[in-house]
């Protein structure tokens, strides 16, 4: 097979939040896809035609799957009939903040002895800068015989999916890949392309997988900044709010970002980590990104503290206090809760004597503990949000905003509100009742 060559079936290992949007894609552009997960409910889901990601209709699973342009399997042994394999595994890390490839390392095992001359290999999944040429490539080479580059082709190409985002998805945002060698890159860029999107084209693996950490890690970076900003105003008795919207009418030089309980999803809070993780490696200390992450990492006690703050102000303890937690999941609108801020809130509150439940339109159910923050694991369920169940709690916790709650019934039937996203901005009533972070303790 030449690099000009149309990839005539794809498959992707890995059909979450990464895999299954590309699946979609590489489908709607009329390539013949198979999906392979370890997960039995999902892979017996998909040939029901029936999706577990909202950003993925049951429509266009149905039309691709009655189209016979997918299908999902369990069986590694498919990948023999395959030109090119699309690697979309997650990639979280330890309980010691270490990068944990487990899943990376199974995905390349499981490809190793079916790889097939003339095969290209795509690594999606977010790691560090080398994770392509020093994990995955000896493991493939080792296991098929095969050398990379001659044999077969290799190629790191960032996933940039961002959950629950309307108007950029897995066809129309831009790729950028880099492979082993040109015609393992021009390969790779060639297959992107046909799904829609522009295609950049870097040097290396290694400026494909950094690419992905910088644009991350600028995230986290601006966060952390605007976090640090919103204590500040705190004690000078400034809204950090009024501030944001204010500098946001700037047309240039500035990009507004808002503060929060922390950062969530699978890329902020990790990318950072496993950056500064292998920088160690070159003797070089990530201290900006370092302090970022301390700042985001310690947004949930703030928070926590605000609503002892404001209990406090009612005569009441945090010890044996009863709070609500509205919104577990990352992100506003989305059904998404990994690395969700609220877990670590939610711990903080335990470890405090608080008894916590939660409410959350999108996740039935969240866990929380199991570890040095709370060593008993809990499993909650979401509790249907009514007048009464507002009211027999002292405080409600904002976490996440979504917009299908009515913050002015929270405002209303509450006895303290801690607002940790501006959710309640709209809301003119009872405000003496509301703590927001980032704006003057008394209001």
């Amino acid at each position: 097979m030449t690099p000009n060559h149309p990839e005539r079936l794809v498959a992707v290992i890995g059909l979450g939040y990464v895999g299954l949007p590309l699946a979609v894609a590489l489908g709607h552009a009329n390539i013949p896809v198979v999906g392979i997960d370890l997960d039995p409910r999902k892979i017996e889901r998909l040939n029901a035609s029936e999706s577990y990601i909202p950003d993925v209709p049951t429509s266009q699973i149905a039309e691709l799957v009655n189209q016979k342009l997918f299908c999902a399997v369990m069986d590694y042994d498919t990948l023999r009939q395959v030109d090119s394999i699309f690697i979309c595994v997650p990639t979280p890390f330890d309980a010691n903040k270490a990068p944990d490839l487990t899943a990376v390392k199974q995905a390349a095992e499981g490809i190793a002895p079916r790889l097939q001359r003339g095969q290209m290999v795509i690594l999606q999944s977010t790691t560090y800068p080398g994770t392509t040429e020093e994990v995955v490539l000896p493991i493939l080479a080792a296991g098929s015989g095969l050398k990379a580059g001659v044999d077969f082709d290799l190629a790191f190409s960032p996933e940039r999916i961002d959950p629950g985002n309307k108007r950029f998805n897995a066809i129309n945002t831009p790729k950028v890949v880099g492979g082993v060698n040109e015609r393992s890159t021009q390969r790779a860029a060639d297959l992107l392309r046909r799904i829609g999107a522009p295609v950049e084209i870097v040097s290396s693996t290694r400026a494909a997988e950094m690419t992905k950490l910088l644009e991350n890690i600028f995230r986290s970076v601006n966060i952390a900044l605007v976090n640090e900003m919103a204590l500040l105003c705190e004690r000078m008795g400034i809204d950090i709010w009024e501030v944001v919207r204010a500098a946001s009418t700037k047309p240039f030089g500035f990009m507004p970002f808002n503060p929060g309980a922390g950062v969530g999803g699978h890329c902020i809070p990790i990318d950072p980590l496993y950056l500064s993780w292998k920088a160690r490696e070159f003797d070089f200390h990530t201290n900006f990104i370092d302090l970022a992450a301390q700042v985001n990492q310690g947004m949930p006690y703030h928070v926590v503290d605000l609503a002892a703050q404001g209990l406090a102000r009612q005569g009441k303890s945090l010890y044996g206090a009863k709070v609500l937690v509205l919104g577990v999941a990352f992100k506003r609108d989305i059904d998404d809760a990994r690395e969700s801020p609220a877990e670590r809130v939610i711990e903080l509150f335990m470890s405090r004597g608080a008894s916590v439940a939660y409410h959350d339109p999108y996740i039935p159910r969240f866990h929380a503990g199991g570890n040095v923050f709370h060593r008993e694991l809990l499993w909650l369920e979401s509790k249907p949000l009514s007048d009464e169940l507002l009211d027999s709690y002292d405080c409600v916790v904002i976490v996440t905003g979504h917009r299908a709650v009515d913050y002015a019934q929270v405002v209303a039937q509450s006895k303290l509100v801690v607002d940790s996203c501006n959710a309640t901005a709209g809301v003119t009533q009872n405000r003496e009742n509301i703590v927001r972070l980032g704006a003057p303790l008394v209001q």
